[in-house]
């Protein structure tokens, strides 16, 4: 049965199955040597059946992209934030400062599954409260060399 760290753990992974044993271990806040632990559990306990490569076809099946901006009472934003990371449609969190907490990038394959993220969160323990935008169209900088 997997925890919270766990779940983090494979959220990571999903954002990026390349990700070294360090990163991994920066980004979940852990050892190398615990994160190795758990990813070699989940391995042989079959949690995590394998790792594949994403295509641009692939990324065409979560044609639905939006932000959500998202308020967090008190001192639930890391426990809330860890919540999210385990949802599917959930690509990354971000701290912001201003009105709101954290802006949510979400990814999915229809309006339903959104509506049913963007509920999920909402009822999470310390999110007051949400604004969401619906992404019409991205531009992206050209790389300086």
């Amino acid at each position: 049965m997997s925890d919270e760290t766990d779940l983090r753990l494979i959220a990571a992974l999903r954002r990026d199955g390349r990700a070294s044993l360090a990163t991994l271990a920066g980004t979940l806040g852990l050892s190398r040597n615990t994160v190795r632990a758990r990813l070699n559990r989940l391995l042989e306990t079959g949690q995590i059946q394998g790792f594949t490569a994403l295509t641009q076809g692939d990324l065409a099946e979560s044609p639905v992209r939006a932000l959500m901006m998202v308020a967090i009472e008190g001192s639930g934003t890391d426990r809330a934030v860890g919540r999210m990371l385990t949802l599917s449609a959930v690509r990354a969190v971000h701290a912001t400062n201003g009105r709101w907490d954290v802006i949510v990038d979400l990814a999915t394959d229809s309006l339903a599954h959104l509506d049913d993220t963007l509920a999920r969160i909402r009822r999470l323990d310390a999110v007051t409260q949400s604004e969401t935008h619906l992404l019409m169209s991205t531009r992206r900088a050209t790389p300086r060399r």
